[in-house]
């Protein structure tokens, strides 16, 4: 009854573990990332137009629905417009670490990401994201000036706490739905690269690591074998009755010889490879004459048909 309680325990342990490492679809991980308010030349969106743009990242590891979220902007106070996101269209599930871009042309009806409000580049804009409990995730004010055409107010990196302006030099160019800040080179490797330029290093680590993975091979097949030759010595031990591990040991009972293993080795080894004897493939058939009674012939035992007159 123990040992049964303890399995259904680590059952259910381990579909908790399944459930958990599944696709996470939270939305608590979504952030305003980029912003464009007066698009003369930029990006255009499905119908070819130049229009305003919010785009949102999903700063997690795991998938963020956006469905039945909730973006508000606001230019004064008081006029708050509310864009319900719909649910039901399958491209508001954002993949981890990836983007999304709403236009604010105030035409809904064009499509799920075209929201039922515009931007004004003359005021301050208020943009806030909520998700379906109307509970907010994050919020950003676009200073009024601040922005010319064709420029973006957006955070320095994807998901990061500064924001600058982008579109005003070529270091600093406009991404929608891509990463805020491309990174061409790797500070870690150009760091390794200039301390070891010859690349002793490099193989002294990597022959430490393939050192070190064989000695812990060679300590885990010693310890398996280890507790395998004891699990043996117990079962035979077991089998004969004998409680005295001394007296097991000069009958040398769970023991067998190296020549067995090196026996067992082969035998399998020539299983895998299909090593044996090839035989010759002619078939021969010798007639083989033996001298019986008619007593036991079957011949005799058969009833013969009777002869018609």
């Amino acid at each position: 009854m123990k040992k049964l309680n303890i399995g259904i325990f680590l059952s259910l342990l381990l579909m908790v573990g399944l459930c958990s490492c599944g696709e996470q679809k939270s939305n608590t991980k979504l952030v305003l990332n980029e912003v464009l308010i007066e698009n003369e030349s930029n990006f255009q969106d499905d119908y070819g137009v130049h229009s305003a743009w919010i785009e949102i990242f999903n700063r997690s590891f795991g998938s963020a629905d956006l469905a039945g979220c909730l973006l508000k902007v606001s230019s004064q106070p008081g006029d708050t417009a509310t864009y319900f996101i719909p649910k039901g269209d399958v491209l508001t599930l954002i993949k981890p670490r990836q983007h999304a871009l709403f236009w604010a042309d105030g035409e809904p009806n064009r499509g799920t990401f075209h929201t039922n409000f515009t931007l004004n580049a003359a005021t301050n804009n208020w943009i806030g994201l909520y998700d379906s409990g109307k509970k907010l995730l994050d919020q950003i004010i676009v200073p009024a000036g601040t922005l010319q055409a064709n420029q973006s107010y957006a955070r320095v990196s994807d998901a990061a706490n500064e924001w600058e302006v982008k579109g005003s030099s070529a270091d600093k160019y406009v991404t929608p739905s891509t990463n805020n800040k491309t990174i061409n080179s790797n500070a870690k490797m150009e760091k390794f690269e200039e301390h070891d330029s010859v690349g002793i290093g490099m193989s002294i680590s990597a022959m430490s690591v393939v050192f070190v993975g064989l000695l812990l091979l060679f300590i885990a097949f010693k310890v398996i074998g280890r507790i395998s030759v004891n699990l043996s010595k117990r079962n035979a031990m077991k089998v004969k009755g004998i409680t005295d591990k001394q007296e097991a040991k000069e009958k040398k009972l769970g023991e067998a010889p190296g020549e067995v293993f090196a026996a067992i080795a082969m035998a399998m080894h020539e299983m895998q490879s299909d090593v044996h004897d090839v035989e010759e493939t002619v078939l021969t058939i010798t007639r083989v004459k033996r001298s019986y009674s008619p007593w036991s012939s079957k011949i005799y035992t058969l009833r013969e048909t009777p002869h018609k007159k």
